[in-house]
């Protein structure tokens, strides 16, 4: 059994504050994540003791498994995924390496004006009709979640997106394997 020394997580308060509230912690969130890095044993120990399972992604992040089951989550999960898709598409049409553009440029919002534009049937089904409804539905929450932050003249992408490409990537595996045993 791992000991836990309340005094040696000095931010555990504000890091089950993030965590609890579906945020991603990574190495952008200097303090928490070193404090996550370093103490992860006895974070792992309380976080189960209380009855959350905290993951460790490699890429460098960390977050509480979730039941995505409710539908708030649900709709935004799928409007976040769906956001990702449209960019890595857009990315890949205009020439660009899809997972460079995703993490190296900004996203602003002619951008998400020109993505809601060419996918304006997939986004009215999620009632985003503009950049700016794309920037205050998805983008913020994206923020509040810890899957990108904002900056001058836009939105950049972090680590956990990696979950969402990840998701994306098993959908289209699943989707390629089942189109080949028909």
């Amino acid at each position: 059994m791992t000991h836990i020394n309340l005094d040696e997580l000095s931010h555990l308060q504000a890091i089950n504050k993030k965590l609890v509230a579906g945020y991603h912690i990574c190495e952008q969130d200097t303090v928490m994540w070193q404090e996550l890095d370093q103490q992860i044993d006895a974070y792992t120990a309380l976080f189960t003791a209380l009855g959350h399972e905290l993951k460790h992604d490699s890429r460098g992040f960390y977050y509480f498994a979730s039941d995505e089951s409710t539908p708030n989550m649900g709709k935004i999960s799928r409007a976040v995924a769906l956001t990702i898709y449209i960019l890595i598409e857009h990315f890949a049409n205009t020439g660009k390496d899809p997972m460079r553009a995703l993490f190296d440029e900004p996203n602003d919002l002619e951008l998400m004006q020109t993505l809601v534009q060419l996918n304006k049937h997939l986004f009215d089904q999620l009632e985003i009709f503009s950049g700016s409804d794309l920037r205050k539905d998805v983008y913020l929450r994206m923020v509040r979640l810890g899957l990108a932050r904002e900056v001058e003249g836009g939105f950049m992408l972090q680590a956990p997106i990696h979950r969402y490409i990840d998701a994306l990537m098993e959908v289209n595996e699943e989707t390629f394997i089942s189109e080949d045993e028909q």
